[in-house]
């Protein structure tokens, strides 16, 4: 399995590609499988995410995982701070200022 990820130009949030648009939540994410590649081109052209790339990853019940900790860390937050931790679909993050 295969995910695209990068930062939201913007906001600087890391972001996730889910077969149509960009997520804050990897969970919403989807294999990009061998149109990885294609699709983040046309995505980093059209100027919707800097620093993209393509990552591996592993489904689980809960969603795609990242397979590599430094990914899993770019999707859930800090590992030091349990309370700043993203949690799966929080109502509130639209509101944090980052």
């Amino acid at each position: 399995m295969r995910l695209l990820t990068g930062n939201d130009l913007k906001t600087g949030a890391v972001i996730w590609w889910t077969g149509q648009d960009w997520s804050i939540h990897v969970e919403d994410s989807v294999d990009v499988g061998e149109a990885g590649e294609r699709i983040l081109a046309e995505e980093e052209a059209a100027r919707r995410v800097n620093g993209g790339q393509l990552i591996a990853a592993e489904a689980t019940s809960d969603g795609p995982r990242p397979a590599h900790i430094k990914d899993r860390i770019r999707a859930l937050g800090p590992t030091v701070r349990p309370d700043l931790t993203l949690k799966p679909a929080d109502p509130d993050v639209g509101n944090w200022v980052i």
